[in-house]
């Protein structure tokens, strides 16, 4: 009924609605750059390699993510290559491609 009796009274003037409209182009600009910065960005537990291993479980939350490097990640390797548990099966692939497989033992920096 308002309305009807005073046409005008649910119209934004001209500079406000151009405000409201640069605050929603910036608004949808920074949520844009975000999801392209999170879909791009690199992932520092992407895979394993150059020493490190990244091993991802299944978690009761989801989700869990191992990451080990240096001498833990040579300790973690050894170790899943002597078990047979879910872990250890998991994380055998994971070590190879980090270069700390069975026989990384035997390399000519770990004889020394």
């Amino acid at each position: 009924m308002y309305a009807k009796t005073n046409p005008g009274a649910g119209r934004l003037p001209p500079r406000r609605r151009r405000v409201l409209a640069i605050i929603g182009a910036g608004v949808i600009v920074i949520l844009g750059g975000l999801g392209v910065w999170g879909a791009l960005a690199p992932d520092t537990y992407a895979g394993s390699g150059h020493g490190c291993v990244n091993v991802t479980l299944p978690s009761s939350t989801g989700g869990a993510t191992l990451h080990y490097c240096g001498a833990a990640a040579r300790s973690f390797c050894q170790t899943a290559f002597r078990s047979q548990d879910q872990i250890s099966r998991r994380a055998r692939p994971q070590c190879v491609l980090a270069g700390l497989g069975p026989a990384a033992g035997a390399t000519p920096g770990s004889s020394g």
